[in-house]
């Protein structure tokens, strides 16, 4: 069969075709395939074409929401850049100026790593982080993905661009689980089934049952509600992550639960991954990079975990890492055939595997020597 422009249907990629669509051609399909052909003014044919040309790019064109398994990542990581940045907030009346909340920080986030901004409450470290997604502007400096400057970008476009996940999950009470996740692809007007499609892939890529995408926020336990608020996150398949101590809310069993999931996922998704704690427990089981901020997002020590217990740049970030507590000083004793790990104090607070006296590849330390030097 031709189509209206001459072009073979079945010799053509669906592809091609789109990008050779114009309402013209359309409009000729419009009657092409009408079984019963009316006659229809120029301008109702206009319409009907401009309706099916949409349609069918939001299907087949580049728009589209790709399926996670079994299919190559649309998205790249990027680099995050911050130049520079200050934030400075207007005293109140009456009042002097402060001190600023980030002063001149500067800093390169590689793709594809999971970087930890650790630090007490109020050291600038949640700032930092809505700056990459203009949550927060700064009062001075840059902040760039990709060496590209945010400043110039649509601030809405840029935030739908970027997975946010926040503590408490944040979800819309009154949308159901799979709405919730579907929020950003809805918005970016994907077709309703490839968003559905993609949802439930990430509803089993974060081990949530699919029988819970017609429940409410209020019908899930804290540890699903975010699991919700990270697949929600994904669902844009964004090339940045930013996560905002997403676990604070939940119980301890169900947050190393989810701080494990994360840790796979990342694996198998390769995200530019901020994430925001004063957790130190959490830092050293999430970051391939901490940065250890001041007051002032002033950067105390940067590097792995293991550099940083292995040779901790002052009394400050000793103490914050909290070497001089007997909990992190660790000592190995053999006890019936195994190797258990003991605090100062002498009381056991786990084993070594076989697999934990394995070198880390471009560490010169292996995970005994770090947990004896701890």
């Amino acid at each position: 069969m031709q189509c209206g422009n001459g072009a073979h249907r079945c010799g053509v990629e669906w592809g091609q075709l789109v990008d050779t669509f114009d309402v013209s051609m359309v409009s000729t399909w419009v009657f092409a395939f009408n079984p019963a052909p009316i006659a229809l003014g120029k301008a109702a044919t206009w319409q009907i074409g401009r309706w099916w040309l949409v349609r069918w790019q939001y299907a087949i064109g580049p728009r589209r929401l790709r399926p996670m398994r079994g299919h190559p990542a649309p998205a790249m990581s990027s680099t995050i850049t911050f130049d520079a940045v200050t934030k400075s907030y207007p005293a109140g009346r009456g009042a002097e100026s402060g001190s600023p909340a980030v002063d001149s920080f500067t800093a390169r986030i590689e793709a594809g790593t999971t970087t930890v901004l650790l630090g007490s409450s109020g050291c600038g470290k949640t700032t930092l982080l809505r700056m990459v997604n203009r949550m927060v502007e700064p009062s001075s400096g840059r902040v760039l993905i990709d060496d590209e400057d945010i400043a110039a970008r649509d601030a809405v476009a840029l935030r739908r661009s970027i997975g946010y996940v926040m503590q408490n999950a944040g979800l819309l009470p009154h949308r159901r689980i799979i709405d919730n996740i579907t929020l950003v692809p809805s918005l970016q007007r994907v077709g309703r089934r490839e968003s559905r499609q993609r949802a439930l892939e990430l509803m089993d890529l974060l081990d949530l049952d699919r029988d819970l995408a017609g429940r409410y926020p209020h019908q899930l336990s804290g540890g699903q509600a975010q699991r919700v608020g990270v697949a929600r996150a994904l669902a844009a398949d964004p090339g940045v992550l930013l996560m905002d101590e997403p676990f604070g809310a939940v119980d301890p069993l169900v947050r190393r639960e989810l701080q494990r999931e994360m840790v796979r996922i990342q694996a198998e998704l390769d995200k530019t991954i901020i994430f925001v704690t004063h957790d130190v427990d959490e830092a050293l089981a999430l970051g391939d990079e901490i940065i250890l901020l001041r007051e002032g997002a002033q950067i105390a020590q940067r590097g792995s975990g293991a550099e940083l217990l292995a040779d901790p740049a002052d009394d400050f970030v000793a103490r914050f890492l909290g070497l001089d507590d007997a909990a992190r000083q660790l000592q190995l004793k053999d006890i019936a055939e195994t190797r258990i790990v003991l605090d100062r104090a002498g009381r056991a607070v786990g084993r070594l595997s076989d697999e934990s006296v394995t070198t880390n590849p471009g560490s010169a330390q292996s995970s005994e020597s770090v947990a004896s030097s701890a």
